[in-house]
């Protein structure tokens, strides 16, 4: 089942306007919390958004790969601690990619939003613009944003043939030239 997942998985960023229902988010949040933890700290909090006006706003976090959060049903904001945890990035990126692959279990389409280390503007960052919106305190960093939906957009999965096993390597780092 792990393999017809990942198989068929895409980033979707044009949704239905039905809303998720509360189950499918509960499961959401299950799988979040489920993701592996370096040293099982779980430096990660998530901010979990369905309000329309909220989700506009955070779609202008930053000037571009975000606009489509407008339209989506669902966001959660992942975060986390940094004082917590010196590998709070990885932690936050691993429970971002179980609720992607969670969502496309559950029938969902999402979509990835980087808000760490990108820029709202020149004067603001991404992570300032959304801690402002939600009213999240400034120990807290943001690392993305998953946009989720019913998909109102089809894509098929990458094609074997185009996945690039020659950055593939058995026991030295070899490249091909």
């Amino acid at each position: 089942m792990f393999f017809e997942l990942i198989r068929k998985r895409r980033s979707i960023r044009r949704f239905t306007n039905k809303a998720v229902e509360k189950e499918k988010i509960d499961s959401l949040i299950e799988a979040a919390l489920r993701s592996p933890s370096s040293r099982d700290i779980r430096p990660w909090q998530f901010v979990v958004v369905d309000q329309p006006d909220l989700l506009k706003k955070l779609a202008l976090a930053k000037p571009h790969g975000s606009s489509f959060l407008q339209n989506a049903p669902l966001g959660i904001v992942v975060c986390a601690d940094a004082a917590a945890s010196d590998v709070w990035v990885e932690d936050a990126a691993i429970a971002s990619t179980f609720i992607h692959l969670a969502a496309r279990d559950l029938g969902l389409g999402s979509c990835w939003i980087q808000i760490r280390k990108r820029d709202h503007s020149d004067s603001k960052t991404a992570e300032a613009c959304v801690k402002e919106v939600l009213d999240i305190p400034d120990t807290m960093c943001v690392a993305s944003i998953i946009a989720i939906g019913y998909p109102d957009e089809i894509k098929q999965g990458h094609a074997a043939d185009t996945l690039a096993y020659d950055k593939v390597f058995f026991n030295q780092y070899s490249p091909l030239k």
